[in-house]
């Protein structure tokens, strides 16, 4: 059984600056929640609840998140806001959180390595929480853990974008094993759209399995310096294998402005309004 959900929380967040220059991006909210809320929320619904967050400097506001402020919850105890801290409460009571610092930001593999302390040697899920997915009934990572119940290796949330958008993405190749399931056979990070082995791009969800730690530690940096995670799923599958999902649900780039315009847009419609 799967029970660690690790939330690589490190990053700069330079796409929104200035209201990063002083608050974590996975703090941002969508309507009257953070992003991270919402993965936080994924993970759970997927029987994840133990939350390893890997964080850096200006990050404290995540730890304080997640635990009790005893003076604010004073200050509307018996009054029609308490009802506001319903879900943050229920997070906090069902899941413990562990927190670890990335002191150089080397790229999401490196993240993922610095999280191996609280990890441990076992299978576990990686949520980037400015990629927010949602589905009314299944979450994409109950989605993925049943599959990784069934398959037991390394699984990777895919989805089609336009040809001309690979360069923003890792892109897989693989053999097709059903519609929405294709074991990968190559990856390659951010590819040129002419060079590019498909249009199928790797997304912010991952069940990883353990010996991706050693992998990643063995992987030298790749593009721009950093060590992909990429990379080292590449190693992966050409020694295992790993599989590429196409989830089902919507998927917000919240990295961006456009995403993140669209995903508050759609969060106000159809969860805030209907609650």
């Amino acid at each position: 059984m799967i029970k660690k959900c690790l939330f690589p929380a490190a990053g700069y967040g330079t796409r929104f600056l200035p209201a990063t220059k002083s608050m974590p991006k996975e703090m941002m909210p969508i309507v009257n929640k953070p992003l991270i809320e919402y993965g936080v929320e994924e993970a759970l619904e997927a029987g994840l609840n133990e939350i390893c967050i890997v964080t850096g400097r200006g990050k404290r506001a995540l730890a304080d998140h997640f635990d009790i402020n005893y003076e604010l919850e004073h200050q509307i105890k018996g009054t029609s806001k308490e009802e506001t801290l319903k879900d943050i409460r229920h997070l906090i009571e069902s899941c413990t959180f562990s927190y670890t610092r990335q002191r150089e930001m080397k790229g999401l593999g490196h993240a993922i390595l610095t999280g191996r302390a609280i990890i441990g040697d076992e299978a576990f899920a990686v949520v980037l929480a400015d990629d927010l997915c949602i589905h009314p009934d299944d979450g994409v990572l109950s989605q993925m853990v049943r599959l990784y119940n069934q398959f037991r290796c390394s699984i990777v949330a895919i989805q089609e974008v336009p040809k001309d958008q690979t360069h923003k993405y890792g892109v897989i190749a693989g053999d097709i094993i059903r519609e929405d399931l294709f074991r990968i056979t190559n990856m390659v990070e951010k590819p040129k759209p002419e060079s590019a082995p498909s249009n199928l791009a790797i997304i912010g969800r991952y069940i990883l399995t353990p010996d991706i730690f050693e992998i990643i530690r063995n992987t030298p940096p790749g593009k721009n310096g950093e060590v992909q995670i990429t990379d080292a799923l590449l190693s992966q599958a050409k020694n295992g294998c790993v599989l590429g999902y196409k989830f089902k649900g919507r998927r917000f780039d919240c990295g961006s402005v456009e995403g993140y315009i669209e995903a508050t847009n759609y969060c106000y419609d159809n969860l805030y309004l209907k609650k």
